[in-house]
């Protein structure tokens, strides 16, 4: 089943719990999700960066996303990550995708806000929900890369006038997580959290939160986070397995078996963040 991101997120944000959002780069990781999100019940977003379609092509992306969303036993939302391009965003919606983003957030303020307003007028004319970013947050995916000395938290009350001006259906607000492998343990912002909560009425995102303590998730979620990315820890299931598997069957050259159990590590990784977010059930 299809859904916007919006109509995920607006549940999630009425109940209490959080969608996770996972990056899909080939089909084993996008039956790793689903197969977790069915298996556990959970609604679940496939999300594609703009480094994934460059890769897979936006054809075989939006192809795949949209199969298993329609296949699938429970609620999918196919959405465009950090998209930073007018003309990729627009691709996306062209094929198909449910939900984008937009992030203007390398502009200031007044350019953030007008160039989402843009992409937010085209999109709910096409019945698609639109995620945007105010404040950077820091590390690397994909070819962004934002250095921890530019990375700034987001502003409580630029946010609301943010919301306001520009009708955004979610917003990823900077606060403490980054993209990519910590260094140390990152610290969330809760203050701040729950001071953008307390003027901002739409759902909020966390993003780079592959390696932060689930304690720290949860109390996120309590304070209003009803998104949350998770691309890392994939990877990292994903590379480990086959490391391993290669290790032990040196003499093995069927893609089919070196996979097969990359993406079942790829699994239960994801499931096990369903549980934390507290999708589970939810579907």
């Amino acid at each position: 089943m299809l859904f916007t991101g919006k109509e995920l997120l607006l549940d999630a944000q009425k109940n209490n719990y959080a969608v996770g959002a996972f990056n899909v780069n080939n089909m084993e990781i996008i039956q790793a999700i689903v197969g977790a999100a069915e298996e556990t019940n959970s609604p679940v977003i496939l999300q594609a960066s703009q480094g994934a379609i460059k890769y897979a092509g936006i054809e075989y992306i939006a192809s795949l996303g949209k199969l298993a969303g329609l296949n699938s036993k429970v609620p999918v939302a196919l959405h465009l990550d950090h998209g930073t391009d007018f003309d990729q965003v627009m691709l996306c919606i062209r094929h198909g995708f449910t939900s984008v983003m937009i992030d203007g957030s390398r502009f200031p303020l007044e350019e953030n806000i007008a160039y989402t307003k843009k992409v937010v007028e085209i999109a709910h004319a096409v019945g698609v929900s639109v995620e945007a970013e105010l404040g950077k947050i820091g590390g690397t995916e994909d070819h962004i890369s934002v250095s921890d000395r530019d990375a700034t938290f987001t502003d409580p009350l630029e946010a609301k006038r943010f919301v306001e001006e520009t009708g955004v259906d979610f917003l990823a607000i900077a606060v403490g997580t980054a993209h990519g492998v910590y260094k140390g343990e990152p610290k969330l912002d809760y203050d701040r959290i729950q001071a953008i909560r307390d003027i901002v009425d739409v759902p909020l995102v966390l993003h780079g939160s592959s390696g932060v303590p689930y304690e720290s998730l949860k109390k996120a979620i309590t304070l209003g986070v009803c998104k949350i990315n998770i691309d890392t820890d994939i990877r990292a299931a994903f590379a480990n397995s086959v490391k391993e598997f290669v290790k032990d069957n040196p003499e093995e050259i069927d893609p089919r078996k070196i996979l097969k159990p990359a993406r079942k590590a790829m699994q239960e990784v994801i499931k096990e963040k369903m549980h934390v977010f507290g999708s589970v059930g939810r579907a």
